[in-house]
């Protein structure tokens, strides 16, 4: 099989790649480069020894996307583009809306006029809103606290959509938790461009005195100390999440991808001070507009349907994050 995978030089994206070039999937990459670099295609080559197909395509282009199905005969799309920093979405909706939302259609219909109808989108946890209980299990109710999280969720409405409309359509939504660490090799790991708006790099760049210390956004949360706690998923347990999703292309299926526990941020922290043996200095700043105080998956379903669990604790996850930095940053 060939599949398509956009924002494929990101994060989850290449780690992702990585994954499916090892099964002995054919990847073709479409990334606008907009947070992540270049320097990954030549990456995923040298750890897996494969070819990639890379394009700088943005899915709003639908020219560039019509070239690339041209020029591919695509089995699949793992569908990972998109923006995705929270904070940023409630300050920028217009930019988060047209980008996001449109960029999914542009890509569904180009698609659907070269007979490519399946998909694995690239999902999230904020489309549980503020849930009255965790865990959190797939059927329970669908709300956004923030623009970031009503673009997920309207697209998985139009995706649901489409499929009522044309059930020649396979989709698999996939609503992840929160992905930290990077690959056994240091290779492949999160890298930001600029301040970064997630937690793990954010004490990275701390621990490797890049950036003075670590803002913790509240400490007035009904939690075990205060801070937010959040359900932390190794990446590359993720990255494996979408390979058992493609296995599963029939119809509409929606998954939980996270552990099942929680750690808060000042957890989180201790355990990358106490694994690396380096201290990350922390100030307590005000919340976040759209932040909530307590979000972990129940990911049984993936488990029974997919054959899918997360094998990696929290211990691999600050050692590895660290050991990216080490072989990249130092």
């Amino acid at each position: 099989m060939k599949i398509l995978v956009t924002g494929g030089t990101g994060y989850i994206g290449s780690n992702t790649v990585v994954l499916l070039l090892k099964a002995g999937y054919e990847v073709v990459i479409c990334d606008n480069l907009y947070n992540s670099q270049i320097e990954v295609v030549d990456k995923i080559k040298k750890v897996t020894g494969k070819e990639v197909a890379f394009y700088k395509t943005d899915i709003l282009d639908r020219e560039g996307l019509d070239k690339i199905f041209n020029e591919h005969k695509i089995d699949a799309v793992i569908h990972f583009a998109g923006l995705k920093a929270v904070g940023e979405s409630v300050a920028k909706p217009l930019f988060y809306y047209h980008n996001n939302i449109e960029g999914t259609l542009a890509l569904c219909e180009v698609m659907a006029a070269h007979g490519c109808k399946s998909i694995v989108f690239s999902s999230s946890a904020t489309v549980y809103g503020k849930p009255e209980s965790v865990p959190i299990r797939e059927d329970f109710p669908l709300s956004t606290t923030n623009p970031y999280g009503s673009t997920k969720l309207m697209i998985e409405q139009i995706l649901q959509d489409l499929y009522v409309s044309d059930n020649e359509w396979n989709i698999t939504i996939l609503r992840y938790f929160n992905p930290i660490g990077a690959d056994e090799t240091g290779t492949f790991g999160e890298n930001p461009n600029g301040i970064p708006n997630n937690l793990m790099p954010y004490i990275v760049k701390v621990a490797n005195k890049e950036l003075p210390h670590l803002n913790v956004f509240g400490n007035d949360y009904d939690t075990v100390d205060g801070t937010g706690v959040r359900d932390y998923i190794h990446v590359v347990d993720l990255a494996n999440g979408h390979l058992k999703a493609l296995d599963k292309l029939n119809g509409v299926n929606i998954y939980n991808l996270g552990t099942g526990n929680g750690y808060s941020v000042l957890q989180l922290v201790k355990a990358f001070e106490e694994q690396n043996g380096i201290e990350v200095p922390y100030v307590i700043a005000p919340r976040r507009p759209g932040d909530i105080a307590e979000c972990y998956a129940d990911p049984a379903k993936a488990y029974n349907e997919l054959g899918w669990k997360a094998e990696r604790d929290v211990v691999d996850m600050v050692k590895s994050a660290w050991n990216f930095c080490v072989k990249n940053f130092k």
